[in-house]
Order: structure tokens, then C-alpha cells, then sequence
């Protein structure tokens, strides 16, 4: 009887390790990259939102690592890094916190992408923190709609302009 028990864990562990396998063999990156401009002279301690439209380059990579969009089971956001990249001598020291969003190119089915509050960088460059949310639907368009909430704590005189670098981690199906 003991040997019965043994055999069905066995088979059950085997099973459950060949799906991970699985999963991690059909797992790819989809990064994406655009620009967003805060104006210069926002009003301190106020929220200010932008938001743009973002082309998606997932039907190219998807095609690239040999699968379709209807295939693609879990999209989850994996890293945001944020690059002040004019002026180049300026740090994210003016904002006091930001929040990205992610929604359909019409706006609808919105869902917060990162954020990062209370910064205390002296650096051009920060990292947001990814919420955990399934971007399927996003990723797999043609392009979607990116909304920023910034909180700044001092004002400034010039337009900064940043730099978004998304990694997407895509799982799809075999079949």
C-alpha cells in the first residue's frame, strides 16, 4: 500500500515539474519603450496627469519566438524604468510620487501599471514598483493608451522629458 502512495506522489510531483518546464520554455520578454514630457511650471503638491497613445511591438516579437496572440496565456509588467533624458542633469528629486496606468487605446478597462511613492532619488534613473495585474489584453493590440500621475514637490522651469522602458514577461500556450 505504502508503494501505491509513493508512486502517486511521484507521478503527481513529475507532472507538476514537466508544467514549469513547459512554462518557462514558452516564456519570452516583450519590452517596450516611450516618452512621456511634464511641463514645466505644474503647480507644486498637485496631481497632473498625461497620458499618449503607445504603439505595441508585440506581433513582432511574438512572431519572433514562434507563437500568435491568441496563444499568449499571461502577460504580467516585470520591470519600468524610468530615464530623465532632457535635461540630462536633472534627477527625479522634483517629483514626490508617480503612477502609471495602462488601458485600451480607447481609453476603457483601465488598471494601474507601477508607481513610486515618496522619492527621495538623486538619480536620473528610478525603477517603479510593477503591480501584479494580467496585461493580456494590452499587450496583445496593436497599441494601448499610457496614463501618468505625477505629484511634484518643487517646481520646474523647464519641461522634463522621460524616458519609459517597459519589460513585459509573456507566457503562451504550445498549441
Amino acid at each position: 500500500m505504502k508503494i501505491k502512495e509513493y508512486l502517486t506522489v511521484a507521478i503527481f510531483g513529475l507532472l507538476a515539474l514537466s508544467c514549469n518546464i513547459i512554462d518557462n520554455l514558452l516564456t519570452f520578454s516583450i519590452n517596450n519603450e516611450t516618452s512621456v514630457t511634464i511641463p514645466a511650471g505644474i503647480p507644486v503638491n498637485i496631481p497632473f496627469e498625461l497620458s499618449r497613445d503607445t504603439p505595441s511591438n508585440s506581433s513582432t516579437v511574438l512572431e519572433n519566438n514562434n507563437t500568435k496572440a491568441e496563444l499568449v496565456k499571461d502577460v504580467r509588467l516585470k520591470e519600468m524604468k524610468l530615464t530623465i533624458t532632457d535635461p540630462t542633469d536633472k534627477s527625479f528629486s522634483f517629483l514626490k510620487s508617480i503612477h502609471m496606468y495602462i488601458s485600451s487605446s480607447d481609453g476603457s478597462d483601465e488598471i494601474e501599471l507601477a508607481f513610486f511613492d515618496d522619492i527621495n532619488s538623486t538619480s536620473n534613473i528610478i525603477n517603479l514598483t510593477c503591480t501584479p495585474e494580467k496585461l493580456d489584453k494590452y499587450i496583445k493590440a496593436s497599441s494601448f493608451k499610457l496614463r501618468v500621475k505625477v505629484v511634484t514637490k518643487e517646481t520646474n522651469t523647464q519641461n522634463v522629458t522621460i524616458k519609459t522602458n517597459m519589460k513585459f514577461q509573456v507566457t503562451a500556450d504550445p498549441f
